[in-house]
């Protein structure tokens, strides 16, 4: 199909078939801010969001990939780290030499066999973020910050790792903020419109780099965060960036009229998916979306973080489960230290839910959500469905006894169960649904998959 640079056109863009099978991807803060690696633990995004208690927030923000705000924010923790750590005259900018000194020995190779192994099927890498450092050289350079940018070129090189792992390779990139052109503080809520730059040098500025991540790197979504600048004809780049790539991606966070709903900033353009951060939802959602969150409450690393902070494994594979039931996409993030080095609680969290998907994988990829995404077993289990054509897949979120029902199915005759990772399971129709009857007591885990072929029927 070939688009026109017009709202009606680029909204008949359908999300490509990789999307809805990939199911887990990686999302990579790392930048200057990596360099302090600090940021209070003050909780979780969802914590704010109940409270509505933005002020608190900005001044305690736990994103460390946000240091720049945070240490311009009097009486923050983070400018009294600051200021303790680098003395009052330390500007930002000169975390750009130690980064580029602490990068120089980093292996993207690494990185894309870890991703591969725990089964991601695409990676996200933040290209520039709100502080507008550029992770590879352009040929559109930072017009006030000389050499503000990475000196190897770690968009390529990593992409080129990702790519020969046969995963997908995406690139993020901070349309809305970049405080190189617009310093605004931010305090609340309500100073990220303020922030994002109107002037002309910056529309060029950013629609050159996004065009540059297209026609040089080939990303394979246009996740850009916050807002866009008004004065952009974002038709014309969705249209030329379809047309190039047919089974690309447009994030929803290009609004260019400042909005704030209840899952997040509300677009006014056309977009193929929502990104709510931290999330997650009691009903399938029609609309593909994709959360994304950190293994703690940071993107970006934060030294302070520890176990308290960090998500379990077992968290993080039921989280995924329940993401998927729902139509969605786990974006999981690493935060990597300056050095690319992933942190050992960060890379054993990776490992984990890893060695889950390798038994139960087929109940995650290239499933789409059943006629309801959650049930319960007699014994009160949680449990949450997927299907892949004529199967069904009922993960329990919890190991189950030995004898269990898994409650309002109704299966026919010659339908097999098998549990993923063991072998077929005996079973009988009970009236209140599928009674299982196991051989032995399973070894306890995160959650067990089960294979029913054909997809019984929902009783309720």
């Amino acid at each position: 199909m070939s688009f026109s640079p017009t709202f009606d056109s680029v909204s008949q863009h359908q999300v490509p078939e990789w999307f809805h099978n990939a199911k887990l991807g990686i999302f990579i803060h790392w930048g200057l801010y990596s360099v302090p690696a600090f940021a209070p633990n003050a909780g979780e995004l969802s914590e704010i969001l109940a409270s509505s208690d933005w002020a608190k927030w900005f001044a305690n923000n736990p994103y460390a990939e946000w240091y720049m705000n945070s240490y311009r924010t009097d009486g923050s923790p983070t400018q009294d780290y600051h200021r303790a750590k680098y003395g009052p005259r330390f500007n930002y900018a000169e975390f750009g030499p130690l980064f580029n000194a602490a990068v120089a020995q980093w292996d993207p190779g690494v990185w894309a066999r870890l991703f591969k192994q725990v089964n991601a099927r695409y990676v996200v890498l933040t290209t520039k973020h709100h502080d507008g450092f550029l992770l590879w050289p352009s040929q559109t350079p930072n017009p006030f910050i000389r050499n503000y940018h990475a000196t190897r070129d770690l968009v390529g090189e990593l992409g080129e790792a990702v790519r020969g792992e046969g995963m997908r390779m995406a690139y993020y990139y901070s349309g809305g903020i970049d405080w190189t052109f617009n310093p605004q503080l931010v305090r609340h809520i309500s100073d990220l419109a303020l922030a994002v730059p109107q002037r002309p040098d910056y529309v060029e500025y950013a629609n050159a780099h996004w065009r540059e991540l297209i026609d040089r790197y080939q990303t394979a979504i246009l996740w850009n965060d916050i807002a866009y600048p008004r004065d952009t004809n974002l038709n014309e780049l969705f249209a030329e960036y379809y047309n190039k790539m047919p089974d690309g991606l447009v994030n929803n966070r290009f609004t260019q009229k400042f909005q704030l709903g209840q899952d997040g900033i509300v677009s006014d353009n056309h977009y193929d998916f929502d990104t709510p951060e931290y999330a997650t939802f009691s009903e399938i959602r029609a609309k593909k979306w994709e959360s994304c969150r950190g293994i703690g409450a940071s993107f970006g690393y934060n030294a302070q973080e520890g176990p308290e902070q960090y998500q379990s494994v077992e968290n993080l594979v039921r989280s995924l489960i329940d993401i998927v039931s729902k139509n969605g996409n786990l974006l999981l993030n690493v935060g990597p230290m300056a050095d690319g080095t992933i942190p050992a609680l960060q890379l054993e969290r990776l490992l984990g839910l890893g060695q889950w998907l390798d038994v139960n994988g087929d109940a995650i990829f290239d499933t789409r959500p059943w006629q309801v995404a959650e049930g319960k077993t007699d014994s009160d289990i949680d449990v949450r469905f997927t299907q892949k054509g004529d199967t069904l897949y009922a993960t329990l979120l919890d190991t189950p006894p030995t004898q269990f029902i898994i409650n309002d199915l109704r299966a026919s005759e010659g339908t097999t169960i098998q549990l993923l990772g063991q072998g077929p399971v005996a079973w009988r129709q009970r009236e209140e649904g599928i009674f299982v009857e196991l051989t032995a007591p399973l070894p306890t885990s995160h959650a067990h998959s089960f294979q029913i072929i054909p997809s019984p029927q929902w009783m309720m």
